[in-house]
């Protein structure tokens, strides 16, 4: 359908040679691949192209990071520190209810304690 428009559009105005009009939408080229085989949804975004350095020096002295590369190792460090920091939360928040639970837990024992206990004639009985 997207090429019987552009074909019409070019035959109102009497040109004898157009394009193909297309409507559908642009295809990201291997996107669907990479998703497939687990990595990033855009060629550009982590991976040996974006994160080794274009060149060096003649002598093996490594060429001084570009912009973009200390920006990607700022964003990593941060979210690096986040995931630390959510961890140490997570483990706490753990620690805490494994307290508490044994907390309860000692309360209710004591609770037992001190509850009455049965006299001589029903220990006899269930002997």
């Amino acid at each position: 359908m997207a090429a019987c428009v552009g074909r019409l559009c070019c035959a109102g105005i009497g040109l004898p040679w157009c394009r193909a009009l297309s409507l559908t939408a642009g295809n990201r080229a291997g996107q669907k691949w990479r998703l497939e085989n687990n990595l990033a949804a855009n060629g550009t975004e982590y991976g040996l192209m974006t994160d080794l350095p274009d060149w060096s020096y003649a002598d093996g002295r490594p060429a001084p990071p570009l912009k973009g590369q200390e920006r990607r190792k700022k964003e990593r460090e941060e979210f690096a520190r986040r995931v630390v920091l959510l961890s140490s939360e997570v483990d706490g928040g753990m620690q805490r209810w494994r307290e508490g639970k044994n907390e309860a837990k000692a309360t209710e024992e004591r609770r037992k304690a001190l509850q009455l206990k049965p006299k001589g004639g029903y220990l006899q009985k269930k002997k």
